[in-house]
């Protein structure tokens, strides 16, 4: 009798527990259903941008060729006089950005090398989320802020424009640091304690350790991150839109006003070019060489992440 209810409950207890794979079984497809829904809708958005920019793109070179927008050097579609050379609103969007990085790298480098080799844990504890919420900043914030408190500081000192490229970089500069430093101090906490202490035994120095040693090896990170930072720069609108100005100009002098292709899209973007118009399809034709130029960006930082990858064991 004992035996008989044995197996009763050998039987109950194994249909129980294939009663229960079989519901886990179906609510992990469920999920993973779910989630391959999500995958699949970013995947068909970002298709669908780059379906409709090139699409528009190729209107526009309908209607202008290919030597106007690449060989002229001069960018006046809203004028009677019509001229379509991209290259003073990339040479305006590269001058911003040269000037944003000359700020972020030394800045974000310094912190990150600061917060993990010399800070106290109690004191990295504190000034990372700190420096972290200047990405927190609504860029609106930093054009204002470059236009009405940098500019006649910088006027006091040299003789600028009053929108000028350079107020403008350096407020870029200011807010793309929390991306450089925060990547780099990743990939830098990344390198074991083992090469630290190995160096420290050879008898080299704490700096000599970080220059010679610790930053090497955490050389792909460091690149991916300055890389990224650029990605943003170029990017970036309402910053230099309020405070670089719009005047398309193919120069390298940061104290004059400059237009970038973000602050020229915005521009049309208003809506005071009628939808379907020679000047509304420029907004698709410099949408599509931004779009470009930031994907060339992200391969390269792709790329250079996985060349110069350091393994350890």
């Amino acid at each position: 009798m004992a035996n008989t209810n044995f197996q009763e409950d050998s039987y109950f207890s194994s249909r129980q527990s294939l009663e229960k794979n079989a519901s886990e079984d179906i609510s992990e497809k469920i999920v993973a259903l779910i989630l391959f829904s999500c995958a699949l809708v970013s995947v068909l958005t970002t298709f669908g941008i780059v379906l409709i920019i090139f699409q528009e793109t190729f209107g526009f070179f309908q209607e202008v060729s290919f030597a106007q927008f690449f060989l002229d050097t001069k960018w006046t579609p809203l004028f009677a006089e019509r001229h379509f050379g991209v290259w003073p609103l990339i040479n305006g969007t590269f001058l911003t950005t040269a000037i944003a990085m000359s700020v972020a790298i030394p800045l974000g480098l310094s912190s990150a090398i600061y917060l993990s080799e010399y800070a106290q844990p109690k004191v990295a504890a504190i000034l990372r989320p700190a420096v972290e919420l200047l990405a927190g900043v609504p860029t609106v914030v930093y054009g204002y802020f470059a236009l009405l408190f940098v500019t006649p500081l910088l006027r006091n000192l040299i003789p600028v424009e009053i929108f000028n490229a350079l107020s403008a970089g350096l407020m870029m500069g200011i807010m793309i640091t929390p991306t450089v430093g925060s990547i780099s101090l990743d990939a830098i906490k990344a390198v074991p304690r083992s090469l630290r202490e190995g160096a420290y035994a050879i008898g080299i120095t704490k700096l000599e350790t970080i220059f010679k040693v610790v930053l090497p090896a955490a050389l792909s990170g460091i690149i991916a991150s300055i890389i990224l930072g650029i990605s943003r720069a170029v990017g970036e609108t309402m910053t230099v839109l309020i405070a670089a100005g719009l005047q398309p100009k193919l120069t390298l002098n940061f104290a004059e006003s400059i237009e970038t292709m973000t602050a020229y899209m915005a521009q049309i973007s208003g809506g005071d070019s009628p939808r379907g118009s020679l000047n509304f399809k420029t907004l698709y034709a410099v949408g599509a060489v931004l779009f470009l130029i930031t994907l060339t960006l992200n391969i390269v930082s792709y790329w250079i992440a996985n060349r110069f990858k350091e393994k350890y064991e």
